[in-house]
């Protein structure tokens, strides 16, 4: 079945904003850019933020724009958009929104990036969201800057463009007139983001009430990427790592594993790095933070016996592999991840006598 979205430029209601105006000579028309291939989602997403009705009297006027209004777009999805507004309104915007881009291996359209470029030229503020940094890359926007990237991008943006600062570690970057998103919630964080400075960070919590999603999440804070490490079926280490995992909370010395895995302790090392990728101490603290994560989510019970049950000894230890490996606290990943108290006793994870999530 296929789905056609006319897509127009839309004003909100509009009053106020207690912190001040925003600068709407520069900031106050946002630009969806669209093309085939764009990902649904994130144009989306996008427009729900700038588009939303009720915030403020100065709120931003948006469109979607293409390079033939009227001819429908396929989006990566297959839905079919219809933009009623071509490229001549990027003159009137001060700030453009690239969202994802579908192949990365292909080259963009032309119009697409010439339209960026005079944007650029003109001083617009340009965020891409996803993939949409490699549309900001072949638009030539981006050589010598810090952006940041989905983790599974990091590589191939950075062979393509090596002049680029690339950061997988991060949700989003603010280089001034060029910003730059990870994943798609990163996306969202970084329409919040520009909502923030536009706006001042009551209007931003507003909004991100009227979405349900956290207030602020810094730029800085770390992706949280899941362990690529999978050993293949068969392979005579991997009865032993899932025995590791199963026991994170022993004492997991390297001559320990090495005589359950009966190889000496040279072969098993190498052994280990051979189907790991890792070296057996990384594999075990990656693990052991993986598993924190998990109980953080899904329990109630301290950090202190968070940091015990996964073999971390105490909640300092916890702490700073937390802060080296995900820039944040286990309290503050806890806060941001987890269910509510209410919804953890109604699954029997919590007792009334844990610490409360809150």
């Amino acid at each position: 079945m296929t789905y056609i979205v006319n897509i127009v430029p839309k004003s909100a209601n509009r009053k106020t904003p207690p912190s001040g105006k925003p600068d709407r000579s520069r900031n106050g028309v946002v630009a969806l850019l669209a093309y085939d291939g764009v990902n649904a989602f994130e144009l989306g997403m996008a427009l729900e933020v700038f588009g939303m009705p009720n915030i403020s009297r100065d709120w931003y006027r948006v469109a979607v724009c293409a390079e033939r209004p009227g001819m429908p777009l396929v989006a990566g999805t297959g839905v079919k958009i219809v933009a009623d507004v071509g490229f001549s309104f990027l003159s009137q915007a001060g700030t453009i929104i690239v969202p994802g881009w579908l192949d990365i291996e292909a080259s963009p359209p032309e119009a697409v990036l010439e339209a960026l470029r005079r944007a650029h030229a003109r001083g617009v503020r340009i965020a891409s969201i996803c993939s949409g940094v490699f549309v900001l890359a072949a638009a030539g926007l981006l050589e010598g800057r810090r952006v940041a990237a989905h983790w599974a991008h990091a590589e191939p943006l950075l062979l393509r463009h090596p002049s680029l600062h690339v950061d997988a570690r991060v949700l989003y970057v603010d280089d001034g007139d060029i910003m730059s998103s990870a994943g798609r919630a990163a996306g969202l964080d970084l329409c919040i983001h520009i909502v923030r400075k536009d706006f001042g960070p009551e209007i931003a919590n507003d909004v991100a009430r009227r979405l349900v999603i956290p207030a602020h999440r810094e730029g800085g804070q770390a992706q949280f990427i899941p362990s690529p490490v999978v050993l293949a079926e068969g392979d005579p280490l991997a009865e032993l790592c899932a025995w590791m995992r199963g026991h994170l909370d022993r004492d997991l010395t390297i001559e320990s594993l090495a005589a359950k895995a009966r190889m000496s302790r040279r072969t098993f090392i190498r052994r280990f790095e051979q189907a790991t990728g890792l070296s057996p101490g990384e594999w075990v603290l990656q693990e052991r933070v993986t598993r924190a994560r998990e109980l953080l989510e899904a329990t109630g019970i301290s950090v202190e016996d968070v940091a015990t049950a996964v073999g971390f000894g105490t909640a300092d230890t916890l702490r700073h592999h937390f802060r080296t490996r995900l820039d944040t606290s286990p309290m503050r990943y806890r806060l941001g991840f987890a269910p509510k108290a209410g919804q953890l006793r109604r699954a029997g994870r919590v007792s009334e006598a844990d610490p409360p999530v809150r």
